[in-house]
């Protein structure tokens, strides 16, 4: 009755379409969920991923959950949940990513989760990470440990979206630091971020992980720019 009512005075919408949700709906709607443009490259070794990142990082596995595309219903949703504070997307997100990695038996070998993080003042302006909400859905559906105190970010930079690779791993490449000890050699990461382009962020931040005696490294994002 006071969902009802609440959903009454405040709809909510769709993080697809922007259609008003029914009450038996939450985050998109059915139709949406039906649509979503799915990658299943958790259960191809040679997706597009590890062949973007091929020669850059050694890499176990790499890969992302849905495919990008400019005006499409991953750019809104993602949209959102960055600048909308519209974290729902990215728990819906990490438990449908977590269930299917999971069934595909990768990733058992890992043992922290690591998001991409955000410049402190970055994180004051927005209140928070964009990739916490699905980096604890894939701890919580995976059942590995969540650490956002490992990488830090040092460097306050502004959007390198309109960058070549060249300009932004120029740019990105000392923006970031690893605080590691004793008790983080010989693991396996897990490096996650919302949307993967020309990777010059995750390789950045994949070489500091690599840095720590013994590691090894993994790759998984909510999204894929073709």
């Amino acid at each position: 009755m006071l969902k009802s009512l609440i959903n009454l005075l405040y709809p909510e919408h769709c993080n697809g379409c922007n259609s008003q949700l029914l009450e038996t709906e939450a985050v998109l709607c059915i139709q949406c969920r039906h649509e979503l443009p799915f990658t299943h490259q958790c259960i191809n070794p040679e997706n597009e991923i590890a062949k973007r990142l091929s020669g850059r990082l050694p890499l176990e596995h790499a890969s992302s959950l849905l495919y990008f595309h400019k005006q499409g219903m991953v750019q809104q949703m993602v949209h959102n949940l960055k600048y909308r504070g519209r974290q729902e997307v990215g728990k819906l997100a990490g438990q449908l990513y977590a269930a299917e990695l999971k069934n595909a038996g990768v990733l058992q070998t890992v043992n922290e989760i690591i998001p991409v993080p955000l410049h402190p003042k970055r994180l004051r302006e927005r209140g928070y990470n964009q990739v916490t909400e699905f980096g604890r859905a894939l701890s919580a559906g995976l059942d590995i440990s969540y650490n956002e105190k490992l990488l830090l970010r040092t460097a306050y930079t502004k959007t390198q979206t309109k960058k070549n690779l060249e300009a932004r791993a120029g740019i990105i490449g000392s923006a970031f630091e690893v605080k590691a000890t004793e008790k983080d050699y010989n693991k396996h990461f897990l490096l996650i971020d919302d949307v993967i382009t020309t990777g010059a962020t995750l390789e950045s931040c994949g070489r500091l992980l690599l840095s720590i005696p013994g590691a090894k490294l993994s790759i998984v994002t909510i999204a894929y720019t073709e």
